[in-house]
């Protein structure tokens, strides 16, 4: 496959698994985290599709067009092995979806981020929140979600938080 070709795949997997997780949280209440601001074009995507929403932005160098930048109360500038578990006091159960773009090209890298991110992405979470990433995350308590039907399998990975169970709610074993 052509890189055009794999390129197109990865923004119609996008676009598809943006426009099911919108659908589902529009009238949810909390806030989207969107990682990665690259050009904006996911960004736009989610303000279209969520308006009521706040979107938070996470970049390391913002270099948007400015019509595709969040406002600087949107956007929290800086690596995200710092910026993200600095988000949990302020946003602590409170993503209902978070979008994860960070990949790259580099197979080491995107494990290392995959790492990272499984690990620092739950306490940030509402109960059914929604995760959308590439590449796929291991994150306990999350249920793999079917991708919509025109996208290409373990393209992009949906996936729904599902709270921990509590002992006291654990089911009685005979």
């Amino acid at each position: 496959m052509s890189r055009l070709d794999s390129f197109i795949n990865r923004v119609i997997a996008q676009r598809e698994c943006l426009n099911a997780a919108s659908a589902e949280i529009a009238n949810r209440d909390g806030v989207v985290f969107e990682l990665g601001l690259g050009n904006g074009r996911t960004f736009d995507h989610l303000r279209e599709r969520l308006p009521r929403h706040e979107i938070f932005v996470f970049e390391r160098r913002p270099a948007a067009h400015p019509k595709s930048t969040p406002d600087s109360d949107h956007l929290i500038i800086g690596d995200i092995t710092e910026t993200l578990p600095a988000a949990v006091q302020r946003f602590a159960g409170r993503v209902v979806l978070l979008h994860s773009d960070l990949g790259s090209g580099d197979l080491e890298e995107n494990a290392r981020i995959a790492r990272f991110l499984s690990r620092a992405i739950p306490p940030l979470l509402a109960p059914d929140a929604i995760i959308l990433c590439d590449p796929a995350l291991d994150i306990p308590s999350t249920q793999r979600l079917p991708l919509p039907e025109t996208v290409q399998k373990d393209r992009y990975y949906m996936y729904r938080w599902q709270l921990p169970m509590v002992a006291s709610e654990a089911p009685i074993q005979e």
